[in-house]
């Protein structure tokens, strides 16, 4: 366990925590560490939340299955995010989509019984703990609101436009493939080209291999 200690006790969440309370539940195991492989399935779409998950290292995606059967990405978590906060105490703590792993990943678990005594004891996790469910389920809510019942082109506006302002520029470097785009947009690589074409031929966009010119 001594391999992840470093992680669990950086995290942000947790280092609210006493640090013996933190050595404690590790050294009880109630604090339990999984590894998974890249592309392994964290959660089915339907799975009960019964306790938090604090992601200690790697990538964790959200993705649902479209019309046509495909897999689209819809949200990306990464090292210091949770899975379930916004679930765990919920009256339907079930989850709305399918969780997987994008590369080789380290999830902390904490049961649900043993958050509420955690939080309930410690005044100072708690605040740490709701500030933190709050602000990320905004920002999940925000994406899911960008991709689910939108357009192929109202997918690409909208991440042309945040990128745009990311980047002070209607030139937009790309510093990914056309497929990672898709992949990040929710959309399927044929649709996207298809659409960007169609965007190209209606003066709305320019693009190359390596970016994306806003036009209108």
């Amino acid at each position: 366990m001594n391999q992840f200690e470093k992680l669990i006790e950086s995290n942000t969440i947790l280092s609210s925590l006493p640090s013996e309370i933190i050595k404690s539940h590790i050294q009880n195991r109630t604090f339990k560490v999984i590894s998974f492989q890249k592309n392994s399935i964290v959660h089915f779409v339907g799975d009960k939340c019964n306790q938090l998950e604090i992601i200690l290292k790697g990538t964790v995606v959200v993705e649902r299955i479209d019309e046509s059967g495909d897999l689209l990405t819809i949200a990306e978590f990464y090292q210091d995010d949770i899975l379930g906060g916004n679930l765990l105490f919920s009256n339907s703590p079930y989850y709305p989509m399918t969780t997987t792993t994008r590369e080789e990943s380290i999830i902390l678990v904490i049961e649900k019984n043993l958050l509420f005594d955690l939080l309930s004891e410690f005044p100072t996790f708690l605040k740490v703990y709701l500030e933190f469910v709050s602000d990320h389920t905004f920002i999940l809510g925000d994406k899911i609101k960008h991709y689910v019942n939108k357009t192929i082109r109202e997918c690409i506006l909208n991440y042309l436009a945040y990128e745009s302002k990311l980047q002070n520029s209607n030139q937009i470097q790309l510093g990914i493939t056309k497929k990672e785009l898709a992949d990040r947009i929710g959309v399927q690589r044929t649709s996207l080209s298809r659409e960007l074409s169609k965007m190209r031929d209606e003066g709305i966009i320019d693009y190359d291999r390596n970016s994306i010119k806003l036009i209108k």
